[in-house]
């Protein structure tokens, strides 16, 4: 049935001289105070810069996936799933290379409706990769597949910042409140760059995910669960810049995995459930974020494959999970539950905070869908990895059989430390 829905051919290899040319060239990263120092002081110029920066690195970075995939054995990329991954990537390819330099602002309005065409296309690429290295499996090493799986992840979320970032500062300049002909002015106040927070603070972060987390949570369970209750201390002040998508889509998961883990703990007793302790600890260099559980740890078989997109003894469950999902961003907003209730329930918590101007029009935060709050796709962890890595942080998980979990997430508080991606096709690394 699964096959069914997912039909499609074989990839054609079709030999490329673009594609060759492309691959040849070097990404550049960037790091969030490049992208905020670049959209503080926002004038045509530097608009069309941007637009112009996407319109090189864009078709550059697709360009070293598109090779990873044709190095990949053909019994592997012959896999409907990862052969419609490879066609939604060699079209963005083709339409990036082809769009003429940037020169004007209808330029640049016409180079955003592809980019936001394009975003909107590739929302099936995560479920889809995911399905397939899943049904892959056997036909490649799992440390092969999971190293593939990263590197299509990390780059895949270094486009899309880049190219939400662009639409966002499209959409500051366009706005009403915005006088390109006046003198570019610093705003010290600012909360915001673009889709980059200046001061995400840690404290309220976790506030706001764990709100949602409870309203999920209660849907997934029923209103008559009793829900722990989540502690923070430390640091309360630690702010640090960050993309706030990523950080509520990280924050969001080790919640999720805590309160669920102590709730079926402690399902068929009486007593009133330990509370999910956060501890904020700010450094010089880092904000480090531990949330700690006592949800009996995490069970010995699935340890070892904690990080694993391929591997794991609840395979047959994750495709079933992951087939009625057809787009997925990777979003804590995507967790609310169709209908009415949830936006009118996002909407009032966004009301209530400074982050809720976040791009919410086009971007990651958009929710182009929505899945049961009950629905366990087993790829939270690894994508949290990713997501954490990708600025420089780290994800760590230390579990105590028995008793509880403690997750480490550290964050670069200056936001000085380059992307991190692939720069290069793998083969070309070799």
């Amino acid at each position: 049935m699964r096959r069914a829905h997912a039909a499609a051919v074989a990839p054609a290899w079709r030999p490329s001289s673009a594609l060759d040319e492309w691959v040849q060239r070097e990404a550049r990263p960037i790091s969030l105070r490049q992208l905020t120092f670049f959209g503080r002081t926002l004038t045509e110029t530097r608009l069309i810069d941007s637009a112009n920066y996407c319109r090189l690195e864009l078709p550059t970075r697709i360009a070293h996936r598109l090779r990873d995939i044709q190095t990949l054995p053909y019994v592997v990329v012959a896999n409907p799933h990862l052969a419609h991954v490879y066609e939604l990537y060699l079209r963005a390819f083709e339409r990036f290379r082809r769009f003429p330099e940037i020169r004007s602002l209808e330029d640049n309005d016409k180079y955003c409706k592809v980019l936001e065409e394009t975003l909107k296309e590739h929302a099936t690429v995560i479920p889809r990769l995911a399905i397939g290295v899943l049904e892959v499996r056997g036909l490649m090493k799992p440390e092969e597949t999971d190293k593939f799986m990263n590197t299509m992840l990390r780059s895949r979320i270094s486009r899309r910042v880049i190219a939400e970032q662009h639409l966002a500062l499209t959409e500051t300049f366009n706005s009403p409140w915005h006088f390109p002909s006046a003198q570019p002015v610093h705003d010290p106040n600012a909360e915001a760059v673009g889709e980059i927070f200046l001061r995400c603070n840690a404290k309220e972060i976790v506030e706001r995910c764990g709100k949602t987390t409870h309203e999920l949570v209660k849907r997934a369970y029923g209103n008559h669960v009793v829900i722990p209750e989540i502690q923070i201390k430390g640091h309360l002040e630690a702010t640090f810049p960050y993309i706030l998508s990523h950080l509520e889509y990280i924050v969001g998961e080790l919640l999720r995995n805590s309160i669920q883990a102590v709730i079926e703990q402690r399902k068929f007793k009486n007593a009133e459930p330990p509370p999910i302790n956060v501890l904020i600890c700010e450094t010089a260099q880092h904000v480090i974020i531990r949330i700690s559980d006592q949800g009996g740890g995490i069970p010995t078989e699935v340890l070892p494959h904690l990080w694993s997109f391929s591997k794991g003894p609840r395979r047959e469950r994750r495709l079933e999970n992951l087939a009625r999902v057809p787009k997925l961003l990777g979003t804590m907003q995507e967790l609310h539950v169709p209908g009415e209730f949830a936006q009118d329930t996002h909407k009032k918590h966004a009301k209530k905070s400074k982050y809720s101007d976040s791009s919410e029009h086009h971007g990651s935060l958009s929710s182009l869908t929505s899945r049961p709050p009950d629905l366990r796709l087993g790829i939270g962890l690894p994508m949290s990895r990713v997501y954490s890595e990708y600025w420089a942080g780290s994800l760590e998980i230390h579990s105590l059989e028995g008793f509880g979990v403690d997750a480490f997430l550290q964050i670069s508080k200056l936001g000085n430390k380059n992307e991190r991606l692939t720069t290069r096709a793998t083969m070309d690394a070799v």
